[in-house]
C-alpha cells in the first residue's frame, strides 16, 4: 500500500519533501520520538487535497503536524504518514481589526502581527510555542485568554478533499477541545477579529506574560508545556505538588521542580519514561484526592 501511495504522490510532491523513517524527536518540543514511516512537507492546498484523496484511497493512517509542542511520539515511532504544512499555510494577513492566518503560522508570530497593527486580544498567545492550527484544535489559552475569544470562523478541508467554512458555533470550542478533536478536518486558515488597542499597552501586557513565563515555567528544558488539563475547581500543578511529586523522576523524565504542572526532559528521556511518569502521577493524584488528571499532551505511536 505504502509503495503504491509513494509512486502516486511522486507525480506532484517534490522529492525533497518526501522523507522516509524521519525521526520525530526532531519535530517535537519534548525532543523524543521514533521514526515516522513517511514524513511529507506539503506546500499548497492543492497538493494537500491530492494527498488526502490518495491516503483515503489506500486507507492509510495520517497525522497533521504543527509545531509538535503538544505531542508525545512513541519511541517506536509512528506507522503512518505525517503531514507537515509549509509555505502557503504560514501566511498572515491583517485588514482593519481582522486577521487571517494559515494553520502553520506560529501563534507567537500572529500575536506579534497583532501588536504591530495595534490590535488587542492575542497578548496571551505571545509566548505559546505552537502553531495556530494546533492551537485551534485544543483552543489554546493562557492568562485568562483563549483563542475562542477571537476566532470568527475556520477554513478546513474534509476527508474528501473539500474545502469548507466552519462558523464559530460549528467549532465547538471548549476548554482544551474543539470539533477537530472528533472530526477528520484539517485546518487551512483561521479568521480572527480583534479590537483596536494602544501599542504600548499591548506590548506591556505581552512583556508581563513573558516575564511570568520565564519566572514560573521550566523553559530551559524540553517539554510540552502544561502536561495535564486543569481539573474543574483545581490546578493540576498544585494537585501534583500536594501529592508529594515535585521533582519525581522516571529515568530522565521529571516533574519540574519549578512548576509541577510541567513534565520535562532532563536530557535523555524516552517517550516511554515520560508516559510512565504521567501514568504514575495520574495514579498518585487519583489515590490521594480522587481526581483523575487528563493529559493535554497528545500521544502518537504504534
Amino acid at each position: 500500500m505504502y509503495i503504491n501511495f509513494l509512486k502516486e504522490i511522486e507525480d506532484y510532491v517534490n522529492h525533497e519533501d518526501i522523507k522516509m523513517n524521519e525521526m520525530m524527536q526532531k519535530h517535537t518540543s519534548f525532543r523524543v520520538g521514533g521514526p515516522a514511516k513517511i514524513f511529507l512537507t506539503i506546500r499548497s492546498r492543492e497538493i494537500l487535497r491530492k494527498i488526502i484523496l490518495s491516503l483515503k484511497n489506500y486507507n492509510l493512517p495520517y497525522f497533521v503536524l504543527g509545531n509538535g509542542s503538544n505531542l508525545l511520539v512513541s519511541d517506536e515511532g509512528y506507522d503512518g504518514v505525517i503531514l507537515y504544512l509549509g509555505e502557503e499555510f504560514t501566511e498572515i494577513e491583517v485588514e482593519d481589526y481582522k486577521i487571517k492566518a494559515g494553520a502553520a503560522a506560529f501563534l507567537g508570530k500572529v500575536a506579534r502581527m497583532a501588536l504591530e497593527n495595534e490590535l488587542t486580544g492575542l497578548e496571551f498567545a505571545a509566548g505559546i510555542p505552537g502553531s495556530l492550527g494546533g492551537g485551534v484544535v485544543m483552543n489554546a489559552g493562557a492568562y485568562g485568554g483563549e483563542l475562542s475569544q477571537v476566532i470568527t470562523k475556520v477554513l478546513a478541508m474534509d476527508e474528501n478533499g473539500n474545502e469548507i467554512f466552519l462558523e464559530k458555533e460549528d467549532l465547538l470550542l471548549g476548554y482544551r477541545t474543539s470539533v477537530f478533536k472528533t472530526k477528520p478536518y484539517i485546518i487551512l486558515e483561521v479568521f480572527m477579529e480583534l479590537q483596536k488597542g494602544i501599542r504600548k499597552e499591548i506590548l506591556a501586557k505581552m512583556e508581563e506574560y513573558t516575564k511570568s513565563r520565564i519566572e514560573k515555567q521550566p523553559l530551559e528544558y524540553p517539554s510540552a508545556g502544561s502536561t495535564f488539563k486543569r481539573p474543574e475547581g483545581h490546578f493540576a500543578g498544585k494537585l501534583i505538588m500536594d501529592a508529594g511529586l515535585r521533582g519525581y523522576r522516571v529515568g530522565d523524565a521529571q516533574v519540574a521542580e519549578k512548576h509541577c504542572g510541567f513534565v520535562i526532559n532532563l536530557g535523555n528521556a524516552t517517550a516511554t519514561e515520560i508516559r510512565t511518569l504521567m501514568e504514575d502521577v495520574t495514579k498518585k493524584v487519583k489515590e490521594q484526592f480522587n481526581i483523575t488528571l487528563e493529559p493535554e499532551v497528545i500521544w502518537l505511536g504504534k
